[in-house]
């Protein structure tokens, strides 16, 4: 969101011009409320102003000397330490709720106040500010009091009292916001969060194999391109095998000639259907041979028709005989 600000900066211009700034911003996509003025491109935080930063971190350069980094979404309120009666006192007491901060500067005459919803952290000079502190939605804050020359930091708390001091190039977490759950060697950093390295794709003929394959994921990772659509896959039904799956392999046995030769292959063993064609002809030349083999018995007929034929012709020549009286 770009410049959102709440209350009227307008009505809050005479009261800086009457007082001396706290810091300023160039920063665009902020929101701000409080006593805060515009000009320029240019914001001015006075005293009581509040800050939350957008996505991206934001600088804010103290008119004392000096900076403050504030993280992304995170929001601080400043104002001065009134508790000190002195015209040229410049400590600032700074508020954060929930985020990170990041501080550089060189500590002055007074010391500066930063505090969360659980503690209360001084920072004393002499010493060059290079702090970092992260405050999480648990309570768990984090103190890096990075640096040779890094000033007196003590932290305190008002619920359970005590004191806890943060040595120079020490790191210490916090956790829940108590001084008795104090990991006083934390691994993790307290400040801003480190950008990632943006990947970049490589040229084509790089590692992949090829121009497509190399511009294909990037430009679906980038949402540019919509993924393509799978290739169909046959379905085949239990039990019977597949033809298409038994060509592409014998095609990738590196053999690009043969596996074209290969397919007349198997046509001389699918020729025996030809043949089946004239088997029926055998077929129906079997019954031939099954009356052939009676045949043998037509001789027999013969020798058996002999005595017919003569019993025959006896008949006959008796019955003459009788007619004419022979």
């Amino acid at each position: 969101m770009r410049f959102l600000f709440i209350g009227s900066w307008v009505l809050a211009a005479p009261l800086l011009a009457a007082q001396q700034p706290i810091g300023r911003t160039s920063a665009t996509e902020v929101q701000v409320s409080g006593a805060v003025d515009i000009s320029h491109g240019e914001t001015t935080l006075g005293n009581g102003s509040e800050i939350t930063a957008g996505k991206e971190a934001v600088k804010i350069t103290l008119e004392r000397g000096g900076e403050l980094r504030l993280c992304s979404t995170s929001s601080v309120h400043l104002s001065k330490d009134r508790s000190i009666d002195d015209p040229a006192n410049t400590a600032l007491m700074i508020a954060l709720n929930r985020g990170a901060i990041e501080a550089n500067y060189s500590v002055g005459k007074y010391s500066d106040v930063l505090l969360t919803p659980d503690l209360r952290i001084l920072i004393s000079g002499p010493g060059q500010a290079d702090l970092s502190i992260r405050v999480n939605t648990q309570g768990d804050t984090c103190v890096d009091n990075h640096g040779a020359n890094a000033p007196y930091v003590t932290v305190s708390s008002e619920l359970e009292g005590g004191a806890y001091r943060v040595l120079p190039d020490q790191r210490v977490n916090f956790q829940h916001g108590s001084l008795r759950e104090v990991v006083d060697h934390e691994p993790e950093p307290c400040g801003c969060p480190k950008t990632p390295p943006v990947q970049v794709a490589a040229a084509p003929g790089g590692p992949s194999s090829t121009p497509a394959d190399t511009a294909f994921p990037v430009a679906q990772s980038e949402g540019l391109a919509a993924p393509p659509a799978a290739r169909p896959v046959p379905v085949v039904p239990p039990g019977e095998p597949h033809v298409e799956v038994t060509v592409p392999l014998t095609y990738d046995a590196n053999k690009p000639a043969v596996p074209a030769a290969a397919p007349p292959a198997p046509a001389p063993a699918s020729m025996p259907a030809p043949p089946s064609e004239p088997a029926p002809e055998v077929a129906s030349a079997a019954p031939a041979p099954e009356l052939a083999t009676p045949a043998p018995a037509a001789p027999n007929p013969p020798p058996n028709s002999v005595p017919n034929q003569g019993g025959l012709f006896h008949r006959i020549g008796h019955f003459f005989s009788k007619i004419f009286g022979k």
